[in-house]
């Protein structure tokens, strides 16, 4: 930490900001342990998930580098009031085993729907954040029939939807900026092999370093709706979010046509990491928009 606060590097800024408000919330993190948990062998690999309350089934997905802890634990205990809550951790993350498979947001959408099948849960409403909202776009066009609504939460479907500032700022990222971070502890904590945290590391990073596109025409074809929630300045590029938001239905005028099925919310005074603990306006907007 302190050679984080001794550097005028923007990129250890960030991470520094990352690892600052990480600490906080999880200060104040879940109190409830999941009535379910455990791994699902799928697409070669054994995917972690745990599973919290009854009613209908809401699948989270979480951002890069994040466990479900770290991404969720504010949001947990209300939506399992009303819902069956599934939170799974990706390739590498939290408590699922490191794997030399090419990570790729398809793959990654592929293991969503290999966990839906394990568990035997045929459709559910999807919500992710960041990297976790790259892979619920792909599942939304993979697996349409098990798809019932879809959450964005500062995320995108296409690497040209962040800011250049955005896309640029993994260029020169080391493994060794993440060391004596709260990222490093909360992955020693939950990993089944500590000693893969480096080649993990290595493994996001080059994944990050890959353009993507899951194509215009087929987020145009999504027949869900969807809510996309973003900070006013998370990074997103707003000119890229509102053609996004157009592709999908929106951006009409309601007054002399019908509002469409998929909303849009921008959050004032939020950067990409400080939007995630906005856990009341969050979860208002998840509860009108699910109901």
């Amino acid at each position: 930490m302190k050679n984080l606060l001794k550097t005028n590097n923007p990129l250890r800024s960030i991470l520094l900001i990352v690892v600052i408000i990480l600490t906080a919330s999880r200060s104040n993190g879940q109190q409830i342990k999941p009535s379910n948990s455990g791994y699902a062998p799928v697409n070669g690999i054994k995917v972690y998930y745990e599973v919290y309350g009854e009613g209908r089934p809401i699948i989270l997905l979480h951002g890069a580098f994040y466990t479900i802890d770290m991404n969720w634990s504010q949001l947990i205990p209300d939506l399992s009031k009303t819902r069956k809550v599934i939170a799974i951790e990706f390739q590498g993350h939290g408590h699922t085993p490191f794997s030399d498979r090419k990570l790729s947001i398809t793959t990654l959408a592929k293991d969503v729907e290999g966990v839906m099948d394990y568990l035997k849960i045929d459709s559910a409403d999807v919500a992710g954040y960041s990297m976790g909202g790259s892979v619920a776009y792909q599942f939304a066009v993979q697996s349409p029939k098990r798809l019932r609504k879809l959450v964005i939460i500062s995320s995108t479907y296409k690497t040209d939807g962040w800011l250049p500032i955005v896309n640029s700022a993994f260029e020169n990222f080391k493994p060794e900026f993440f060391d004596n971070t709260p990222l490093k502890t909360g992955y020693d904590a939950v990993a089944p092999d500590k000693t893969k945290w480096t080649n993990f590391l290595k493994q996001m990073l080059d994944f990050v370093k890959v353009p993507f596109n899951v194509g215009d025409s087929n987020i145009a074809k999504i027949a869900a709706p969807v809510l996309i929630i973003s900070g006013d300045n998370d990074g997103l590029d707003k000119i890229e979010l509102m053609k996004t938001y157009q592709l999908l239905g929106g951006g009409l005028a309601s007054d002399l046509q019908p509002m469409p099925k998929s909303h849009l919310a921008i959050v004032p005074s939020q950067g990409h990491v400080s939007l995630m603990m906005q856990t009341k306006i969050i979860l208002d907007y998840l509860n009108d928009f699910l109901k």
